[in-house]
This record gives C-alpha cells, sequence and structure tokens, in this order.
C-alpha cells in the first residue's frame, strides 16, 4: 500500500541532497521522521552538504537555546511580578504601628545585631536596612541621626574617603558621626568587586533600646511558636 506522503517524498529527498536535516524537513513537510529515515538511508551526502547540515544543526542549537533563555526571563519576569503583587497586597493591610516597627526592628536586631557589647549597635551592608533602622530610631525613640554613631569595616583595596562619604549621603549621617574605620587583612591584594561598599555598623548609647529588642524578638518567636507550631 502506498505511503500517503508518498507524493512528497521527492520533495523530502530533494531537500535532504540540499543538506537539510531531517528534523527541518520533518516540521516542514510534516511526514514522520521514521519514514524520512527509511526515504533517506541510502542518500550519501557530498562533504559541503555535510557542512552546510552540521551547520544548520548547530545554528540550530543556538537559536535553541537563545529561544530557551527568552523563555525562561519571561517565565521569571511573570513569577517576579507575581511575586511583588502578593508583597503588595501584604503590605496593604498592614498599619504602621510604632509596635509593628519595633517588631521588625527586632527580628534585624536577632540577626544582625550586637547582643554582648552593652550598646544598641547593628550592621548592613545595605543601606536600605539601616535607613530602616534611622527611621525607626527617630519615630520611635527620638534618636536623631546627630545622635549615632558609625563604624565601617572595609576591605583593604577601598579607599575611606570615598567609602564614607557614600555612607554618609546614603544614610543622611553627617560625616563626623563616622568615628572608626577597620580594615580585613585577608582581603589584601583581592580586588573588591565594584558595587561593594564594606560593613556600616550603626550605635546609639542606649543599652535599654538593645535590652528592649532582644526580649522582645525572643518572646515573639517564643510565641508564633506557641500559637501555630502545635498540630
Amino acid at each position: 500500500m502506498r505511503s500517503k506522503w508518498f507524493d512528497l517524498k521527492e520533495v523530502a529527498m530533494d531537500r535532504r541532497r540540499e543538506g537539510i536535516s531531517i528534523t527541518v524537513i520533518e516540521r516542514e513537510l510534516g511526514i514522520p521522521r521514521s519514514t524520512l529515515s527509511g526515504w533517506f538511508k541510502n542518500i550519501t551526502l557530498t562533504e559541503s552538504q555535510r557542512t552546510r547540515l552540521m551547520k544548520n544543526k548547530s545554528d540550530g542549537w543556538k537559536i535553541a537555546r537563545i529561544n530557551a533563555v527568552k523563555a525562561h526571563n519571561a517565565g521569571k519576569a511573570l513569577r517576579l511580578l507575581q511575586a511583588k503583587k502578593e508583597a503588595e497586597k501584604v503590605l496593604s493591610n498592614i498599619a504602621f504601628t510604632p509596635e509593628l516597627l519595633d517588631i521588625a526592628f527586632a527580628m534585624l536586631y536577632l540577626g544582625e545585631g550586637s547582643k554582648t557589647n552593652g550598646t544598641t549597635s547593628i550592621a548592613s551592608s545595605d543601606p536600605r536596612i539601616l535607613r530602616f533602622i534611622l527611621s525607626v530610631l527617630k519615630h520611635n525613640y527620638d534618636i536623631s541621626t546627630d545622635m549615632v554613631r558609625c563604624e565601617l569595616h572595609l576591605r583593604m583595596d577601598q579607599d575611606v574617603l570615598v567609602t564614607k562619604s557614600y555612607w554618609s549621603k546614603e544614610l543622611d549621617v553627617p560625616l563626623d558621626r563616622f568615628r572608626y574605620v577597620a580594615f580585613d587583612k585577608r582581603s589584601e591584594n583581592k580586588p573588591t568587586y565594584e558595587n561593594y561598599k564594606g560593613v556600616c555598623v550603626l550605635q546609639c548609647g542606649n543599652v535599654q533600646i538593645q535590652r528592649k529588642l532582644m526580649y522582645l524578638y525572643t518572646m515573639f518567636c517564643d510565641k508564633v511558636s506557641q500559637i501555630y507550631g502545635g498540630d
């Protein structure tokens, strides 16, 4: 019985002799790969045809990789947009009370704050976090930027004046509040990547804030575990 694709056989054979891949011919003519493989088994390609076939295959992989990257990036953009919308929804339902600010401050202090030096002190390489801390100190504790001290912890190749100016501008803290700079000697002869501006440590002398924050994050964590941790 003659194949229903028989009328396309010569077209397919000619395409193959031109050095066109089976994948492309299958897609163009809608003929199953198994049928094409049988038709093409006796076709011997010239060197130039094989070269063209390999080039087409290579180009096809390149295009496929480019398309895969585009699809991945598009999917990632959609997932990021969804995450942003979910975050906005959460924020829209929150009342920004002093109590909420203290809870957020305490949880940050749990991760990044000093617990042993008898002063309220927290460090970060992210200006956004430290701006938040300064805002809470001002709003909840009436502590202004001229009442805090700043330390910088830098790598060996970082310029003191440049980094002081950067942090002063980012945090809106006067330059004269930047008192101490420490360098990590382990970083000597190791170039610092462009956007890294070191670690800034904010300090205020009110140990009572530190004590409150430490009690607050401990009790808050225990409370949440008691409420939601059980079966």
